[in-house]
């Protein structure tokens, strides 16, 4: 959940990068190793590593360590708190867009009706 303005922004900024978005994508289809998360990168596990710390960061992604294993799963509620702002947004423009198109709707009828002898 977001506890700060600036969480929304971290969140954004660690999707802005390409091979994060796939590890979150590899990641809906459930919790994975760091290893497996590696294996279709084209970097270095180190590299994944400091990705996955920025996912972590934003509150995207949750690790755990078991014995040498660290696993990764996604954080729903974070990508939940995302989902639910780009909708309020959304929202907030199909009114305006509404609003514009019955606005434009009656121009045209007015000026249909001012074509009428």
């Amino acid at each position: 959940m977001l506890h700060q303005p600036d969480q929304l922004d971290l969140m954004f900024q660690a999707l802005a990068d390409p091979n994060r978005r796939q590890m979150v994508q590899r990641l809906c289809e459930g919790p994975a190793s760091v290893s497996e998360l590696a294996a279709p990168l084209e970097m270095t596990l180190s590299a994944v590593v400091q990705h996955l710390s920025v996912l972590e960061g934003a509150g995207l992604v949750r690790t755990q360590k078991i014995g040498r294993v660290r696993t990764c799963q996604l954080d729903t509620q974070a990508l939940r708190a995302a989902e639910r702002w780009i909708s309020e947004r959304r929202a907030l423009w199909e009114r305006r867009f509404d609003r514009l198109g019955a606005f434009l709707a009656e121009q045209d009828q007015d000026a249909n009706q001012g074509d009428e002898p």
